[in-house]
């Protein structure tokens, strides 16, 4: 079987567990029924086959020894239903990883900014676990996280733990509800205040693409370059190798030249409504 046939074939995954993360959002462990993919670097994502239903592309939201996987979905069609359904003991095909990671690297000596709306947060959940384990290689590390309401929130139990590791954690919603006591407010709104040294500060942006567009431009225009402002595109992929075009974006196949881009990349294609 060649490489391109293989990268094709979904690999066996069973479900070990299942946490319901909001009401349409459900994060499941996945263990390899046999030889597991390689592992996935924070960014990167894979192409999750509901068997019967269809195959859609999810950001790997956590990897561990043996090949385990962590993947964080929302339920918002057939495929992502089916997915967000399955029970421990099913099984699941798995193919990948595809695409670019969040490159931490470019943070070495310098703040490290995320920033992170809704479900975005998943896809930044391993640049922030990466970042926690080297935290003696940045100077801060700052998680900024945003959601509609408080009920929308992700990763909810692992906030705190990652405060009591060293990050720097600032939450806020758009919309409070009764017993919220945190921030309200657009999560743009806290760039400004989370900046010490914005030449010296490497920022990673994920979420819904107005978000990361008025997020970027916030940073950049606080100054931080564009070239160290990293964002997470999302298109429609279908194959996972840039075969099909589906994602295209510009010159851009995104899940062979993405997902994850600099600004200076994106800005001038993410504001082309027919792109």
């Amino acid at each position: 079987m060649t490489a391109a046939m293989a990268a094709m074939r979904p690999v066996p995954y069973v479900v070990t567990s299942r946490h319901a993360e909001t009401c349409d959002t459900v994060t499941l462990m996945l263990r390899p029924a046999g030889h597991p993919i390689e592992p996935p670097r924070p960014g990167q994502f894979t192409m999750l086959y509901a068997f019967g239903v269809g195959e859609v592309p999810v950001s790997v939201s956590g990897s561990g020894r043996g090949g385990i996987l962590v993947q964080t979905i929302r339920a918002v069609g057939a495929v992502t239903r089916a997915l967000c359904a399955a029970a421990p003991g099913d099984t699941i095909g798995v193919r990948g990883p595809f695409g670019t990671d969040w490159g931490l690297g470019l943070a070495d000596g310098r703040d490290v900014l995320i920033v992170a709306g809704g479900i975005g947060l998943a896809p930044l959940r391993p640049l922030v676990l990466a970042a926690l384990d080297q935290r003696a290689r940045y100077d801060r590390l700052v998680l900024l996280a945003g959601a509609r309401s408080p009920q929308d929130l992700i990763f909810t139990r692992e906030l705190a733990t990652w405060r009591r590791r060293g990050a720097d954690v600032r939450v806020t919603v758009d919309h409070g509800r009764a017993g919220w006591d945190g921030h309200v407010g657009l999560v743009t709104g806290l760039i400004e205040h989370a900046l010490a040294d914005p030449a010296g500060t490497a920022a990673f942006v994920c979420g819904p693409e107005i978000m990361m567009r008025l997020s970027a431009d916030t940073l950049a225009r606080c100054g931080v370059p564009a070239a160290d402002i990293r964002v997470s595109l999302e298109r429609n992929m279908r194959c996972g190798t840039a075969l099909c075009g589906h994602c295209q974006l510009g010159p851009l196949l995104l899940c062979r030249d993405g997902p994850v881009v600099s600004y200076a990349q994106a800005a001038p294609l993410v504001v082309i409504k027919e792109l």
